[in-house]
């Protein structure tokens, strides 16, 4: 075998280096394609065993998991196992508690070296440090490389000081100081995993991807993203092809009730890993930079990728930056209590969301909320009021709540307004077949701005942590005055001006 293959521009000379037998750990980054670590892995190592851990009390107490999304994650781990088997190797999932299965497999295949995709998420970085100990105790080394985000977070908060930037627009000046992102590693091939020794064919029979049924999990699934990086490539490729959409994409001109995602649908590809978010920025930047005109951050495509980094940066460093107890950014409002609302409302908006994401989910609640990065909270979502203006027949709502599909278009908003017997003849009985609201939405927003006004003037000085000089950099009217900054590195300057 050859050794110049396995030399780094920083490694030692072929002869004084150890190849290792290697663990490779999937934790979010499910694909093959621009995977360094797994690549660097496959150059130091003469047996490579790609391992996902099963740790279901992990998952469950570290993010709320519906079925859904369950189903999403045991189709990206089926995907990724037919990929290597392509290549010559396999995926093992073991199910357990993942530091006891460690510890019993480093043992068992005499491993040297633990691989693993570095993230930023507290529950993520406690199981790497638990693995850094773990290699300390049992002699073997530890190699964690960035890959789901643009930038590594910590490059950034070092250009900042060592805190994070809390405004869109100083985050966009220390990534004009930084230059463009790392571009995407080459593909793995066959020949990368005839280098090492695969596991045994009977690893995989033993270690094979669950079924929804051997987790206990409804085996229905409705979901019309099916799991894993083959489909997020195909995805991926359908939509880069119309280069006039890419390159005219403005956020707001999007309509979250459409009967077809407005945007990419991307959201749970990213989410899992499935898709490599450095892959996509590179492609969109192809398109750029052969368009005549396209949209500029904050609400371009890239704009979304980098406001996706951002609430990424500000999470890693921000303490209980998913809670609002105990969040130095946050507005600490009373909220009233109610244990039978919050229930319905985590289903809807934790647990049956496909794309749940620990940075984005939260940031943006924040910003939807006017707890902070946005403050303009006079401005109230009325969900009657919005609906009728972007879909007036309701077919988004005809389509997904199907009880309601009887009713005229004139009261599908707010069927609890159709008299008794218009109900009767819609098939549909308010209070019976279908709930009362579970706020009267004026009385509610009144009370609440009249709090938040309260809030905010009691909490000055946290509600100017997150506020910009454009106080809603999403609205296209202002990206003027991004561009204005001196971006004069790479390729995210040339976007700015």
């Amino acid at each position: 075998m050859g050794f110049g293959i396995l030399r780094g521009k920083d490694s030692l000379p072929p002869v004084a280096r150890m190849l290792h037998r290697t663990i490779h750990l999937f934790r979010k980054e499910l694909r093959l394609h621009d995977n360094p670590v797994l690549l660097a892995a496959l150059q130091s190592s003469e047996a490579l065993y790609p391992v996902y851990i099963l740790d279901r009390a992990f998952l469950t107490s570290s993010m709320h998991i519906g079925a859904l999304r369950w189903h999403f994650l045991l189709q990206s781990l089926e995907d990724l196992h037919k990929n290597l088997c392509q290549l010559g190797s396999s995926l093992l999932v073991i199910q357990g508690e993942y530091e006891s299965v460690l510890r019993d497999h480093i043992q068992k295949w005499n491993i040297t070296q633990v691989t693993l995709d570095a993230e930023m998420e507290p529950f993520y970085k406690e199981m790497e440090a638990n693995i850094q100990r773990l290699g300390a105790e049992l002699g073997f080394e530890v190699l964690s490389l960035v890959s789901h985000s643009l930038y590594d977070t910590q490059r950034i908060l070092d250009l900042n000081g060592g805190s994070p930037p809390l405004t869109y627009k100083r985050f966009l000046h220390i990534l004009s100081l930084l230059g463009d992102p790392e571009v995407p590693v080459r593909n793995l091939t066959a020949e990368d995993f005839q280098r090492c020794r695969a596991p045994d064919p009977g690893l995989a029979e033993c270690y094979r991807v669950p079924l929804p049924v051997d987790l206990k999990i409804s085996p229905e699934n409705h979901s019309p993203w099916k799991g894993g990086e083959t489909e997020g490539l195909q995805r991926l490729e359908q939509h880069l092809t119309d280069q006039g959409w890419v390159a005219s994409f403005t956020k707001p001109k999007t309509i979250p009730n459409s009967l077809l995602p407005s945007t990419t649908g991307l959201s749970p590809y990213f989410s899992m890993g499935c898709l490599s978010v450095r892959t996509f920025f590179y492609r969109l930047s192809n398109i750029y930079a052969q368009a005549k005109h396209h949209s500029l951050p904050p609400v371009s495509l890239q704009g979304q990728l980098l406001w996706r980094e951002f609430f990424y940066t500000v999470a890693s460093a921000t303490p209980n930056f998913t809670q609002m107890v105990g969040n130095p950014i946050c507005l600490q409002i009373c909220w009233y209590k109610d244990a039978e609302r919050l229930h319905k409302w985590k289903m809807v908006f934790e647990e049956l969301l496909l794309d749940a994401d620990y940075s984005i989910n939260a940031g943006n609640w924040m910003w939807l909320s006017a707890s902070a990065f946005f403050h303009q909270y006079t401005r109230i979502f009325c969900p009657v009021r919005f609906g009728k203006r972007t879909d007036p027949q309701g077919n988004y709502i005809r389509k997904y709540l199907p009880i309601l599909k009887n009713f005229p278009s004139k009261y599908i908003y707010e069927p609890w307004t159709a008299s008794e017997e218009e109900q009767k003849q819609a098939g549909c009985i308010i209070g019976q077949d279908y709930p009362f609201p579970m706020v009267n939405h004026k009385e509610a927003s009144d009370h609440n701005l009249q709090l938040m006004k309260r809030v905010r003037e009691e909490q000055h000085r946290t509600a100017q942590l997150t506020r910009d000089d454009a106080d809603d950099p999403m609205e296209i009217k202002v990206k003027r005055d991004h561009s204005e900054e001196n971006f004069s590195k790479g390729k995210v300057a040339r976007m700015m001006e």
